[in-house]
């Protein structure tokens, strides 16, 4: 069995690096963003082994909203890194974007609002109830 050094590790973390070196920065942004978050989640699990759990509902909504956020991060980074071209030319009415979709579910994106003009309504099923 092939033992590992110190050298090999320095030379895993020269090349992970040099790697990332080569990363945009928007995607930098969002990997910073995902660190935050998780980071964030950590903190409030370290508070309640310390502390405890009594308003557990907080905890666990504080948890669950950071690791969300986490995961919706890392989905945008994927959609946003132009090496990924199995998300290209993906959508129901060609010009569909999956960040205009998850404005609107969030209720962020309303159909009179400014930034909702540009958004294919007809691809929402309770669109036509919208007042």
């Amino acid at each position: 069995m092939v033992k590992s050094t110190s050298k090999d590790a320095q030379d895993l973390f020269r090349s992970l690096h040099s790697a990332y070196s080569a990363t945009p920065t928007n995607l930098k942004i969002i990997d910073m963003y995902v660190v935050f978050a998780v980071f964030t989640a950590l903190i409030q699990v370290a508070y309640m082994a310390l502390v405890g759990s009594f308003p557990f509902n907080s905890f666990l909504s504080g948890v669950l909203s950071c690791v969300g956020t986490a995961v919706l991060a890392v989905c945008l980074r994927i959609q946003v890194n132009k090496e990924n071209k199995e998300f290209k030319g993906l959508g129901f009415a060609g010009e569909f974007d999956s960040r205009q979709y998850a404005l609107v579910l969030l209720g962020l994106v309303h159909r009179d609002c400014e930034l909702g003009m540009g958004i294919n309504w007809s691809l929402f099923p309770t669109a036509n109830t919208i007042n």
